[in-house]
């Protein structure tokens, strides 16, 4: 879970209160919040709800703090919505067409009117490193670049450069490198540069009279990115491969400014290309729907009975601005949260709002006695078996994105479940096979010692209209090798010795799929029925994910060996 440290005079000066160590642990769990520690006037808090990124700094935790303990629902008055463009003035970022397909998104905003001091300094830097690691996934889906505004020479250029061509001296670095040298020796691109590496171009920052931002998501430049205490005017901006996800961190970052004293200028962004939005978006952007839940849900989840005026009070605790109307609750998310997917979410904020210890314990009233299912038993003898093949076990999500399950896996997607209101691109379906996330895992690996075997066993889904709910869950084994050497040899005799210990008899038959080689993939068939696939991964899916290391896959549905 995320943890963060925060300065504790600041802290409580932007809370508009100071409180006792007790009385703070007894308040966190508002935030869902606990206290790690503390030392020399530094808290260190660790929170527990990874939905809730606008938590993860000083400001962001303070105002949920401030606003539950009866200070008032901020207002920011610096958001575009649709229908009220904010004023940009000459504030505008351009974006070439070619990112398209490479790092397609960016969101910005400047501020000015206060002097960043040391404080301030932190707080930016664990902002950008806790929302950039957990929330955009170690820079891959968002990165976040904080530079010196008043060196920049309007309009902004979101390049997609030559990386052998394009050169700057990056911030920490003692000479002018390539983008590509950049990626081979620098720190920053020895840890980040994997994310661009597989691409013809990379992304790329510059004002308009060709002055060096950044190379995001690896390294601001040393000049303009290079922010010091006693700076008055900064620009943000943040890159990425989904467009809600990089708003919604945006209006994070931008509502800490906001609050931190800041004002906070709007940003116009041109794209090429049509976005959720139009092909201009003024950032920050107000993007969330109304949400709503009926009270009669709330009693039944909570056993309680609120009243409407109660349950009002309540979200207002946690920053929401609520009404009601034909026994329903209706809200407006916060500019700074999108956490809102449910009616079940707006009751568990009036829980919390209500405060948990207004709800008394129930003592269970029926006892039974647990036992492991035959799928888990059958899955704890495998496992084993992998690590004794010399298999590392991996652990991944089930959901992903339809450019991960779907275009680089080179397949149609027919049979796959989507999620009709996912909170991002990046958990819009519902993996259907464990490859793409074995393959993920090797697209990062490539530093290594080779052979790399990896495996997991976990759950995949897919639509099967001869089931009563119209889809078909399967506990299923996937297992992957990279080395040089790795074949269809390979691969058959791995899928071989998995299926001899486990005891299964089985045949094998022909295969066509574009995950893997034509000729080089095999059907595993038990009792006449689909049981699981081995091959060699295709090279087109390879290439889709910036693998150069031959692999050899396979899937092993373990349903059909109980």
């Amino acid at each position: 879970m995320p943890k963060i440290e925060v300065n504790e005079a600041r802290f409580y000066s932007l809370v508009g209160r100071s409180f006792s160590r007790a009385d703070l642990e007894a308040l966190l769990p508002a935030a869902k919040g606990e206290l790690d520690g503390a030392d020399e006037g530094v808290l260190k808090l660790e929170l527990n709800d990874t939905n809730r990124p606008d938590l993860w700094s000083t400001a962001g935790l303070a105002r949920q703090l401030r606003i539950y303990t009866g200070g008032p629902i901020p207002e920011y008055g610096f958001f575009s919505r649709a229908g009220g463009v904010r004023d940009s003035a000459f504030r505008e970022i351009v974006v070439d067409p070619a990112l398209k397909d490479i790092r397609p998104w960016i969101a910005a905003f400047a501020v000015k009117g206060k002097k960043v001091d040391g404080l301030t300094l932190v707080d930016i830097i664990q902002s950008q490193e806790k929302l950039c690691w957990n929330y955009g996934r170690r820079r891959r889906s968002i990165a976040m670049g904080v530079y010196r505004s008043g060196l920049i020479s309007w309009p902004v250029h979101y390049d997609a450069a030559d990386p052998d061509a394009t050169r700057f001296q990056p911030l920490g670095g003692e000479r002018v490198m390539s983008l590509r040298e950049i990626n081979r020796e620098h720190p920053k691109g020895l840890e980040f540069g994997y994310i661009t590496e597989g691409f013809p171009k990379f992304p790329f920052l510059r004002d308009d009279k060709g002055e060096v931002l950044s190379y995001p998501p690896v390294i601001n430049s040393s000049r303009i990115g290079a922010v010091e205490i006693g700076d008055e005017e900064l620009f943000v901006e943040l890159t990425g491969t989904e467009i809600h996800s990089l708003l919604h961190a945006l209006s994070i970052v931008a509502c800490d400014f906001a609050d931190l004293g800041f004002t906070v200028l709007p940003v116009k962004v041109r794209y090429p290309y049509d976005t959720p939005y139009g092909r201009e978006i003024t950032t920050p952007f107000y993007f969330q729907t109304p949400q709503e839940a009926r009270l009669s849900d709330a009693a039944k989840i909570l056993g309680e009975v609120f009243s409407p005026e109660e349950a009002i009070r309540c979200l207002g605790r946690m920053g929401c601005r609520a009404w009601a109307g034909d026994g329903k609750l209706k809200l407006n998310p916060p500019e700074y949260r999108n956490d809102f997917l449910h009616g079940v979410d707006i009751i568990e904020d009036i829980m919390i709002g209500k405060g948990m210890d207004y709800f008394k314990p129930v003592t269970p009233t029926e006892f039974t006695v647990g036992r492991l299912g035959d799928a888990e038993i059958l899955a704890r003898k495998t496992i084993p078996v992998m690590v004794g093949m010399g298999f590392q076990e991996m652990i991944f999500n089930y959901l992903g994105s339809r450019r991960n399950f779907i275009a680089r896996m080179n397949i149609g997607g027919e049979d796959l479940v989507r999620i009709s209101n996912p909170m991002s691109e990046n958990y819009e379906f519902v993996r259907n096979s464990v490859l793409p996330c074995l393959l993920e895992a090797e697209s990062v690996s490539a530093g290594s010692v080779y052979p790399h075997n990896m495996f997991e066993i976990g759950k995949t889904a897919r639509l099967e209209p001869s089931e009563n709910y119209g889809t078909i869950t399967l506990n299923t084994l996937g297992f992957l090798s990279a080395s040089v050497d790795t074949d269809f040899n390979t691969v058959k005799s791995q899928a071989a010795a998995v299926l001899y210990y486990l005891s299964a008899e089985y045949a094998l038959a022909e295969a066509e799929d574009p995950r893997f080689i034509p000729g080089r993939c095999a059907r595993i068939l038990i009792q006449g029925k689909d049981a699981g696939i081995f091959g060699e991964i295709h090279p087109a899916v390879l290439e889709n994910w910036g693998i150069q290391t031959p692999c050899g896959a396979a899937e092993i549905f373990l349903d059909l060996l109980k």
